[in-house]
């Protein structure tokens, strides 16, 4: 295949060396720099570009769409201020082991350091948030130009998704380009075909082969685990694949305390109200804890861990020893399950049974709590919506209150699909990502987003109408018109009502309705639960379903949960 100037070759390269790499979504943010490889992109039959106008949604739409995924996914952008606007979904994409390629474009050298317009020091700007950020060289025809670029492309994807055994996460590739920026010659001609087509097979340009290193579990943690007779599974984000995980525990009758978006939170294994068991020093005892994943919603957990004997193993890489008080942190290589090497006999009948027992007492009472109330609180909004949505749907849940909400009422159950970016744990992004999630999972069942209006508004141009048909996705919104979650925090009794208001409450008054109007999405507003059940009966189109609240109340509300469940603890175990 001929192509017309250098640039062109380059990004025909790049294109069809991601496809070979198994790349079938890329999400481009418009721009003039960047016309060569949006087009190879464009034109790759095996790529579906998607297209979003903010650079910011642009990203977290690719980091969702990698989630729902599991795979690499390009996002790329023009050269200028446009590239700051990855920064934070690449630090989420870090922390949170996500295989997010980032593409800016970027001037030439010559056009630096002179005041050309749109002409920033892009080199490096991720810091050490990416996995690999190698000084990519402007396209130049030369007789070995294709199998340098496929070596480079080919190199990244593998930084990207592991395959060197590194953990999964973003990659960045700032890419100088010259003109022309369009296929047509340029002033040099380009002397050579590409060669797209005439390849032998699959990675036949270059492929690094490293062998699995089976993890190493020392001896005396292994004795260890096969000594606990009272043993607790606790399951966090990036815990990867839960399978091997829950077997062991159902093998050994260890009770499991799983974080919601870890998707292990299932019947018969898993706990609910695990705070008010954990807070109750008398009843909550266990020889040792095994920690898959990254743990960090509750703080209660935490300090039981820092109590506790345990051991973390972070399934791809990451040291989240979060309490410092691990015994070992065992890192498996991708492709490899540290519990093939642990086992354990069954834990004491008596006692696996009084935390089952203990944690449907404690629910009762807190669900009784909810029930309360003849209309929507936020608890009640994380429980119903967690328990109604059918089997094969996905949930995403904004950080802040929401997530927490969930952690503490969500009954256990399958069939749901819970994701949350809880990496660094902020609420950009939140519209974007759901997006991106139902992309990735390509109708494989609805996806409901459950967020705080806060979450909604800072990515509200997630909700643009794009050249491409928007997903089918439903935001829930609890609308408590500000920053919730600081009311449940120090500054919320700590401080002046003026100051905190202003500091933290930050009400902000905009129409929910009125956004959703000016976003072309539909609107309804629910008030009790069963409002919420009919309205989640049918996911179809971007629609908003808001949920008002007021703070105040949702602080007294959290307040009385925590005591009763408190009390159960203390008196009913």
């Amino acid at each position: 295949m001929p192509a017309e100037n250098a640039g062109r070759a380059f990004a025909l390269v790049l294109a069809d060396e991601l496809a070979d790499c198994g790349v079938r979504h890329a999400v481009v943010a418009p721009g003039s720099r960047s016309t060569p490889i949006a087009l190879a992109l464009l034109e790759n039959p095996h790529i579906k570009v998607h297209v979003r106008i903010d650079e910011r949604s642009a990203a977290y739409l690719a980091l969702g769409i990698a989630k729902a995924t599991a795979s690499i996914v390009p996002v790329l952008c023009t050269s200028g201020t446009a590239t700051s606007y990855f920064h934070a979904a690449v630090m989420e994409a870090d922390l949170a082991h996500v295989p997010l390629l980032v593409l800016t474009a970027d001037r030439p050298p010559e056009l630096h350091g002179i005041g050309a317009n749109q002409t920033v020091d892009q080199v490096g700007m991720f810091g050490a948030a990416v996995r690999w950020a190698p000084d990519v060289p402007v396209p130049e025809p030369g007789p070995h130009s294709v199998d340098a670029w496929r070596a480079m492309i080919r190199t990244a994807a593998e930084w990207c998704d592991g395959a060197n055994h590194e953990p999964v996460g973003p990659v960045h590739l700032n890419l100088p380009l010259r003109d022309p920026l369009l296929p047509v010659p340029d002033d040099e001609g380009f002397p050579y075909e590409l060669g797209l087509k005439n390849r032998a097979g699959p990675m036949s340009w270059t492929r690094t082969v490293a062998g699995v290193r089976p993890t190493f579990v020392p001896d005396e943690i292994a004795a260890r685990v096969a000594g606990a007779r009272r043993g607790v599974l606790v399951v966090g984000g990036n815990a990867g694949p839960v399978d091997a995980a829950l077997e062991f525990a159902r093998a050994a009758r260890w009770p499991v305390i799983a974080e919601p978006h870890s998707n292990a939170r299932v019947p018969d294994l898993a706990l609910r109200a695990t705070d008010a068991l954990l807070r109750d020093r008398s009843f909550a005892t266990a020889d040792l804890a095994i920690v898959v994943g990254r743990v960090g919603l509750s703080r209660t957990l935490l300090e039981w861990l820092g109590r506790t004997p345990h051991v973390v193993i972070a399934p791809g890489g990451g040291n989240w020893d979060v309490t410092r008080t691990a015994l070992a942190v065992i890192r498996p290589h991708l492709g490899y399950d540290a519990f093939d090497e642990l086992s354990a006999p069954a834990a004491e009948p008596a006692w696996s049974t009084a935390w089952h027992d203990a944690s449907r007492s404690i629910s009762r009472r807190i669900d009784a709590v909810i029930d309360e109330s003849p209309t929507l609180t936020e608890p009640a909004v994380a429980r119903d919506v967690a328990a109604l949505l059918p089997d094969g749907a996905a949930l995403v849940v904004s950080s802040s209150m929401p997530i927490r909400d969930l952690d503490v009422v969500m009954a256990p159950r399958d069939g749901l699909t819970i994701y949350a970016n809880r990496g660094v744990s902020g609420i950009d992004g939140f519209v974007s990502t759901a997006q991106g999630i139902a992309i990735g999972r390509d109708g494989r069942g609805p996806t409901v987003a459950l967020c705080g209006d806060l979450s909604l508004l800072h990515d509200v141009n997630g909700l643009l109408p794009a050249p491409d048909p928007r997903p089918d996705v439903t935001y829930v919104v609890i609308n408590n018109d500000g920053g919730g979650i600081f009311s449940l925090l120090s500054q919320g009794t700590g401080l002046e009502r003026t100051a905190f208001e202003r500091l933290f409450g930050t009400p902000h008054g905009v129409s929910i309705e009125a956004v959703a109007a000016a976003y072309q999405a539909a609107y309804t507003r629910v008030r009790t639960a069963a409002e919420l059940a009919e309205a989640l009966a049918k996911v179809e189109g971007v629609r908003i379903v808001e949920v008002r609240t007021d703070r105040a109340e949702n602080a007294a509300l959290h307040a009385r949960i925590r005591e009763i469940a408190v009390a159960d603890g203390r008196s009913g175990l």
